[in-house]
């Protein structure tokens, strides 16, 4: 077996620097399943050994080196659990999240939210793995640099792309020198082992504009324009008539008083698609108004789940005490406006164009906020909720 059967010419790029290279910090950032994570956690275990010999040399009985992700979760997923399945490994972890290989003591951390801090303070370290950097809280990520003060340490860092004003691509993407700090950009061709169709199903299905740019070319890119570009009135608003029969039905809910409140009724299809079946969208209407919207769609389709926002916890109380099943929806914007958009794209998600009113008013002009990964706060209502709907239904709904 030849290394060109082990790693793409892009990861055997990264891999020559890599052990040929005395550097500080090395980034590989760009396209998602590139394949940086991939050499990344090759090159964890790498410098795992290659610790070990530093350690021995100064006469260090157990080195300590970090693997951070966005949570523990999120390290056992990207990381060690793809290590497992590679080569075999088994980790024993003691109650602190830490475990031996190599004759080091890895040290695990989530490195998503400022309350991680106290945990990596006081330590020294050998070095680092930071998965999925982007979404690191910015401090904790400094805390983890300045921790790596054993001889030698460096940091191994991946992620994906972000808005071009973000701290690390700013601060050191963009300061790398190819010495202390170097960096690779990553697209998804670079994947030499993905097949031809599937690269080809991931570019059709990913939205166009920014999601495009990030996760196919590995850009980072402002967010600009029109939230759903992709969104067709001739292609997405169909006539009722056209609504295969029903397997499941959800609601999304967004609250409001001064603006709209909404509740979207969804649908999945037997044929595979989601269906906004009908909106109700009124302001100044009361909680006990919109349970009593809720119970009539309850005893139309049954005791489905109603995705609210999670602004307003009293009133998800209400609903739930009023006898409708209303839970948190999922609210990570980037994330469910991809995923509502991706739908689009690939002409999955349609409205019945008869039975919406602000849906049709707001699609068009729902935009992205200046130099922000956000939409502009105004007219997105119906926005909110079909993202709450949707998005939530794709982690909770039965598929």
């Amino acid at each position: 077996m030849s290394l060109n059967d082990l790693y793409s010419p892009k990861q055997q790029e990264v891999l020559r620097f890599a052990m040929n290279n005395d550097y500080f910090m090395l980034i590989n950032h760009g396209a998602k399943r590139s394949g940086k994570t991939v050499v990344d956690n090759d090159l964890f275990l790498y410098e795992l050994m290659r610790v070990r010999r530093i350690a021995d040399i100064q006469g260090v009985g157990l080195p300590q080196y970090i693997l951070a992700g966005s949570d523990l979760g999120t390290v056992h997923r990207n990381i060690l659990n793809e290590l497992t399945n590679k080569y075999g490994l088994e980790y024993k972890f003691d109650r602190f999240n830490r475990f031996k290989l190599f004759g080091v003591q890895v040290c695990c951390f989530g490195h998503g939210k400022i309350n991680d801090l106290g945990r990596i303070r006081g330590m020294t370290a050998y070095g680092a793995y930071i998965n999925e950097a982007t979404v690191s809280n910015p401090e904790v990520f400094n805390e983890i640099k300045s921790r790596c003060s054993g001889d030698g340490a460096r940091l191994l860092i991946d992620t994906n792309p972000d808005n071009p004003m973000h701290w690390l691509k700013q601060d050191y993407i963009n300061k790398a020198n190819g010495k202390t700090i170097a960096e690779f950009h990553w697209k998804l061709t670079d994947n030499t082992f993905l097949s031809d169709r599937y690269k080809q199903s991931i570019i059709d299905s990913t939205p166009s504009g920014m999601f495009t740019d990030r996760d196919i070319n590995g850009a980072w890119v402002a967010a600009a324009g029109i939230v759903y570009p992709d969104f067709n009135e001739r292609i997405h608003l169909v006539s009722v008539d056209k609504v295969p029969p029903i397997i499941r039905h959800f609601v999304g809910v967004d609250f409001g008083w001064e603006h709209y409140g909404v509740f979207c009724l969804f649908g999945a299809g037997i044929d595979g698609n989601i269906y906004l079946l009908k909106e109700w969208a009124a302001k100044h209407r009361s909680i006990d108004d919109w349970i009593a919207i809720g119970h009539k769609i309850v005893d139309q389709c049954g005791d489905i789940l109603f995705y609210c926002d999670s602004a307003r916890p009293d009133l998800i109380c209400e609903m739930q005490i009023g006898g409708l099943r209303a839970m948190n929806a999922i609210k990570d914007v980037v994330a469910g406006i991809g995923h509502v958009a991706s739908l689009l794209k690939q002409r999955k998600l349609f409205v019945v164009k008869d039975n919406v009113s602000l849906f049709k008013e707001e699609i068009g002009v729902y935009a992205w906020k200046e130099n922000a990964d956000e939409p502009v706060k105004e007219m997105d209502d119906c926005m909110d909720a079909t993202r709450y709907g949707v998005y939530s239904d794709k982690i909770y709904g039965e598929r």
